[in-house]
């Protein structure tokens, strides 16, 4: 990766380049190929850009053709939210002209953040805002990092921006994914978070599009087979249909390869693979692990690769929640209520496994092998979500797309439908969704004949449904029809055996021979997990990013919210939040007034730097 120059090149680089016309030094080139694109297109660096967000039926619109990509990024997002909310930024979700899809994280960063259009529905690519870690990403096709004064014009000189460009297995860019935060505080670790969350994003959308027995996987180190960095191919016959980025590098291949080499090609013949070892034509051994039916035959005659339908349900995340024994005997007896059509809610906080237990009810249930539709009700916009469920015709409200949409309830035909925080659809929708509910068929907006639905409903919210039910806030009718059967999922800090807990995560993690240390999973088992199993994994995945494959995980690598203050008891307040708060406050400011120069804040506070990163970044000095 290309290194950075120091910030106070980057501000000589500036006077060189706009004021004095010269070519900069000390320019990071991709920096500099995109101040040359700008200026090419006669951009005013000292001027603001304008970024004016879609209106609600576009971005409606951006959302529909980008289903795909937002369904496989929301584990992704959802996990680095954790790491944005520590670090006080946004990590955002882009298709790939740059507009913005989705925008998570800290609050008060996402309101200094709205003031340079920094939410969705706002495009950032490089062509209308100029140099930013998003646009460029996408020309370069490469990750980028784009701190404070690199970008082009003056106004984002606020920003420190990493994103890296999201490409399907057919080589199609998708979109991008960054995390932006201010550019006084900086995010040391953010471009390789950010690579490893896109890595997993273009595994879901392989996993999603191509059967296991059409895939080999393979790489030069045995111990990398089956995480993110194996190389992947997937073979239609014996022609090449799709590939990620590692099989291509592995490989020393581009994309044009796609459609264009068999497996003969490639390999000597299948010799070796099913004893884990394929020989490329140019002698190199490769780790690898066969199809589990295979179906490859070297010089097989060569079919133009069939359309891909797009499944109805989202790929599983990588990591599932932990549950003790009570909750497995009730996950055994949800699967018996859900194939006897009985439909149940799931009751829990925030990140206890809501979605993961329906998931696993829908893998041991009768429709395991049917679709299931996850639809997050408080997710969707109250303006979107009636067209998401329901469908609509042709024409039915401006901005509709011309062949309609068949919604979501259809799209969960013969399988499960997954509402979950259904406490939070409005009153209007709870109506319809009861309709739906008693007659067993649907009818879509703008008309058109209802439609018998063969489907089965499993609900989850984190509020208490009865409560809002008996103040007119939830329809007692439709409590009662999805509430038959409730199971209630207790928070991680719940757990007997938190240790155990932590341990069996960690060890369905991709984490390439790392361990924890006993003082880690001691400090972990004291934490309160809010975020409970979500907030874990969060913390887990920022650990793997911080270390090496192999190494043993030491407690210091923690983030300053789980390690607290010393002493402190399991599950106790933090009285001292509010002074802490205002410490950072004041650390921060002192880092911004110095321009972002970490040494000379720390002399004008009188602290060493290992404090103020500790503090004020949450970092190790």
């Amino acid at each position: 990766m290309e290194l950075h120059a120091p910030r106070t090149n980057v501000l000589k680089a500036r006077r060189d380049f706009f004021d004095r016309g010269a070519e900069p030094e000390g320019l990071a080139p991709d920096i500099l190929r995109s101040w040359l694109r700008c200026a090419e297109r006669g951009f005013d660096s000292h001027a603001r850009p304008r970024i004016e967000p879609v209106g609600s039926s576009a971005l409606r619109d951006l959302h529909e053709r980008n289903d795909e990509l937002i369904r496989h990024s929301r584990p992704e997002l959802e996990a680095l939210a954790i790491e944005a909310r520590d670090t006080a930024s946004l990590v955002i979700l882009t298709d790939a002209s740059g507009y913005v899809l989705d925008a998570f994280g800290d609050p008060g960063f996402a309101g200094k953040a709205a003031g340079v259009a920094l939410r969705p529905g706002a495009k950032w690519a490089e062509a209308s805002t100029g140099t930013n870690a998003i646009g460029t990403a996408l020309v370069e096709r490469r990750p980028i990092e784009v701190r404070g004064a690199e970008h082009y014009f003056e106004p984002h000189r606020i920003l420190t921006c990493a994103a890296a460009p999201i490409f399907d297995p057919r080589g199609g860019l998708r979109g991008a994914l960054d995390l932006s935060g201010h550019a006084a505080v900086p995010q040391t670790h953010a471009l390789r978070l950010i690579r490893m969350g896109v890595d997993q994003i273009e595994r879901r959308m392989f996993a999603d599009r191509f059967d296991e027995k059409n895939v080999v996987r393979f790489h030069a180190d045995p111990a990398l087979l089956g995480t993110p960095q194996e190389g992947l191919l997937a073979f239609e016959g014996a022609r090449l249909v799709a590939a990620n980025r590692y099989a291509l590098r592995l490989l020393e291949l581009d994309w044009n390869a796609l459609g264009a080499r068999s497996f003969g090609d490639l390999f000597e013949g299948r010799r070796g693979l099913e004893d884990g070892r394929l020989l490329t034509r140019s002698g190199a051994t490769l780790y690898a692990k066969a199809p589990p039916r295979p179906t490859l035959v070297p010089g097989a005659e060569i079919t133009p690769p069939a359309p891909h339908k797009h499944a109805a349900s989202p790929a599983a995340p990588a990591t599932r929640a932990h549950f003790d024994a009570a909750t497995n005997a009730n996950l055994r007896r949800a699967v018996k209520l859900v194939d006897g059509d009985v439909p149940i809610l799931i009751q829990g906080e925030t990140g206890s496994g809501k979605e993961m237990f329906a998931r696993a009810v829908h893998a041991a249930s009768s429709r395991g092998d049917k679709a299931f539709v996850a639809v997050n009700c408080a997710a969707i916009p109250e303006s979107l979500i009636e067209a998401e469920l329901f469908g609509y015709e042709p024409g039915a409200f401006t901005g509709a797309r011309k062949s309609g949409s068949k919604g979501l309830l259809r799209e969960a035909e013969g399988g499960i439908l997954f509402l979950d925080e259904i406490g939070d659809m409005p009153l209007v929708l709870q109506a319809r969704l009861l309709r739906v509910v008693q007659d067993r068929s649907v009818t879509p907006l703008g008309g058109g004949r209802p439609t018998p639905l063969d489907l089965r409903l499993i609900c989850a919210t984190h509020r208490d449904l009865t409560a809002l039910s008996a103040s007119d806030a939830f329809r007692a009718d439709l409590y009662f029809r999805l509430a038959q059967f409730t199971f209630a999922l207790p928070p991680f800090r719940a757990l007997a055996d938190t240790a155990g807990a932590i341990e069996a995560l960690w060890r369905g993690m991709a984490h390439e021979g790392r361990s924890l240390a006993p003082d880690t999973i001691a400090a972990m088992s004291r934490h309160a997990w809010p975020g409970n199993h979500r907030e874990l994994v969060g913390v887990m995945r920022a650990m793997i990013a911080l270390s090496e494959p192999g190494e043993t995980l030491g407690p210091e690598l923690l983030p300053t919210s789980v390690l607290g203050a010393p002493g402190r008891p399991r599950n106790a307040p933090d009285r001292e939040g509010d002074l802490a708060a205002l410490t950072r406050g004041a650390m921060l400011a002192a880092i911004e007034a110095c321009g972002g120069n970490v040494s000379a804040a720390s002399k004008r506070l009188g602290v060493s730097r290992s404090t103020l990163y500790r503090k004020a970044l949450g970092g190790r000095g």
